[in-house]
């Protein structure tokens, strides 16, 4: 090795490494979340998630130990990605804008990542049992702090009087109906669903519903 140990495990060879994990683990949640969002936790398989993503079983449990662990790590990268949109409120923003920005953030992902939703879904209606205490500190927690922005933006006038947990939990039902009820959209729209210009003119039906309610009149 050379005097200024660049050959030493975790010098600079080691961070090619380090990128190919980050690439891999992806490559498994991505795989894992389409399994899982099918067929729940208890129908699913190591084997057939191994498979999915191009990779032997062993290989796989490198990375998961555990069927469980591997179903924990699905849904805790939804909910980050979830909340990443909600995280970003700015209390000094223009609150309407704040707010368009926000639901704009939630039809996409639930258009891009539908199977995502369906899996967070089918998570709650079963009780949340892997990942309620994440719903009880992390969501909580995030959830109090940018309701307490919108109440002040109330309290000043800026937005018309709206409860500000129910103004949240509103955009969460609305942007992730989409997603979760696709097959009865369909049932009902048939093949307007298909256009390309379906997402824009959903995504302006829910903005002017939901803007206009908290628009100050």
């Amino acid at each position: 090795m050379g005097a200024d140990g660049a050959d030493r495990p975790g010098m600079s060879p080691a961070a090619p490494a380090t990128r190919i994990q980050a690439v891999t683990r992806a490559l498994i949640l991505d795989a894992a979340l389409e399994i899982f969002s099918r067929h729940g936790l208890r129908g699913s398989t190591v084997d057939e998630i191994a498979a999915r993503a191009g990779l032997s079983k062993a290989n796989l449990l490198y990375y998961y130990r555990r069927k469980q662990d591997l179903y924990e790590a699905v849904l805790e990268r939804t909910l980050k990605e979830w909340l990443r949109p909600l995280e970003a409120m700015d209390v000094d923003g223009e609150p309407v804008e704040e707010l368009r920005r926000y639901i704009e953030a939630k039809l996409v992902l639930s258009a891009e990542r539908p199977e995502a939703s369906r899996l967070f879904i089918n998570e709650i209606l079963a009780g949340a049992p892997v990942i309620l205490p994440t719903l009880q500190t992390t969501l909580r927690s995030l959830v109090a702090e940018k309701a307490a922005i919108i109440r002040t933006w109330v309290s000043e006038g800026r937005l018309a009087p709206v409860d500000p947990f129910h103004l949240i939990f509103a955009i969460w039902a609305t942007t992730q109906h989409y997603a979760d009820f696709d097959v009865q959209i369909r049932a009902v729209l048939g093949t307007e669903v298909d256009r390309s210009s379906f997402q824009e003119h959903a995504c302006q039906a829910v903005l002017s519903i939901i803007l206009r309610g908290v628009t100050p009149r």
